[in-house]
């Protein structure tokens, strides 16, 4: 059997940015990480990500949830480490 670990592993992406997949798109996160790992071999596929992260961080923001929107933060500035062509452009 796949444990979740797995799936994190072979999606390339984070637990953290897979969660912010799901809480965007109110998946599952085994469906989460596949979207996840489609996305990051499409063209502007990283970029698509960046934008439900920062959709999230912003509805965590107007929502009070201070915590929560500094998790988010967190997890952007790492996705955008990881993956540079999801950083806007000019």
């Amino acid at each position: 059997m796949i444990s979740k670990e797995d799936i994190v592993a072979l999606s390339g992406l984070t637990q953290d940015e897979i969660d912010a997949i799901a809480e965007h798109e109110h998946l599952a996160d085994c469906m989460a990480a596949t979207l996840g790992q489609y996305l990051l071999h499409m063209e502007h596929g990283a970029e698509k990500i960046r934008d439900m992260i920062v959709d999230d961080l912003r509805a965590a923001r107007a929502g009070g949830n201070h915590e929560h929107a500094r998790c988010l933060l967190l997890s952007l500035r790492q996705f955008l480490h990881d993956y540079p062509e999801g950083r806007r452009t000019a």
